[in-house]
């Protein structure tokens, strides 16, 4: 696609990146539940996610104009943002004393986005798994493209399974009267990512390429038993234990990765 196209008015394209991003842990103990919520609190609190979002308005090169924000009890928040591409600066033709411009020429209003994150901490009833998913929207107008915004938002979070959706929506028009329903170049949501990004990931495709609809899922190839237990950690169980706890682990990424129930494993 040409990046000198030139448009008639506005880029009406509407470009959506929609993120899951989950968290696994193995809390069993009250004291490691405990332990748990005091992590959730701490990483995924509402200051924090504004902080990782304003980030993300610079990265895309838009501006902020409202933050609506709210953590919830016993855990969990939200973050939503309307941003726009135009500078919020007003500029000199705005503050004189001058007639204001015909409402048809008011561009800046036209270019309203969002970005929004939900967090949903879980506790399993029974084995000790905990599982974190945080849901992000970065939908932007205009030539400012979400996709800028993965890799950080991927490793602003401790991502253990991620699922991405990008879809374009809507058509925009050239000064030749032809409708363009999509302004870039992209075959895979994976060409967007950072070469330290893939290799850390497992990752399948699947692309409705004619619907201009790409969606990319990710399972992490890196595991350590230390980063998914609270405590003392690893010393806290003897190997089997670590096994067990291993594999039931292992499972509930491979379920949330491939959307579907594994066979149990049988308790110690």
């Amino acid at each position: 696609m040409d990046n000198k196209l030139k448009l008639y008015g506005f880029n009406n394209l509407t470009k959506s990146l929609s993120f899951n991003i989950y968290d696994i842990n193995y809390a069993k103990t009250k004291q490691h539940k405990d332990e748990y919520i005091e992590y959730i609190d701490e990483l995924y609190n509402a200051d924090r996610l504004t902080q990782i979002l304003t980030q993300v308005v610079d990265i895309i090169g838009a501006n902020v104009l409202n933050i609506a924000r709210q953590d919830y009890d016993p855990q969990g928040a939200s973050v939503t943002m309307l941003i726009c591409e135009e500078p919020i600066e007003p500029q000199h033709n705005q503050t004189d004393e001058s007639p204001g411009p015909l409402p048809e020429s008011v561009v800046a209003h036209l270019d309203k986005s969002h970005i929004t994150v939900h967090t949903y901490p879980e506790s399993h009833p029974d084995n000790g798994i905990s599982t974190f998913r945080a849901d992000i929207d970065v939908s932007t107008c205009g030539v400012i493209s979400p996709l800028k915004a993965l890799n950080f938002l991927i490793h602003s979070f401790d991502s253990d399974i991620v699922t991405v959706d990008y879809r374009v929506r809507g058509f925009t028009r050239d000064t030749h009267g032809m409708k363009h329903y999509i302004d870039h170049e992209i075959n895979s949501i994976q060409n967007y990512l950072s070469e330290d990004t893939r290799k850390s990931f497992q990752m399948i495709d699947v692309n409705v390429y004619q619907e201009n609809i790409f969606h990319t899922k990710m399972l992490t190839k890196k595991f350590n038993i230390d980063d998914y237990l609270f405590g003392s950690g690893a010393d806290e169980f003897s190997p089997e234990e670590l096994a067990w706890i291993e594999k039931r682990l292992k499972r509930e990424m491979q379920e949330i990765f491939y959307s579907r129930n594994l066979a149990q494993i049988p308790d110690l």
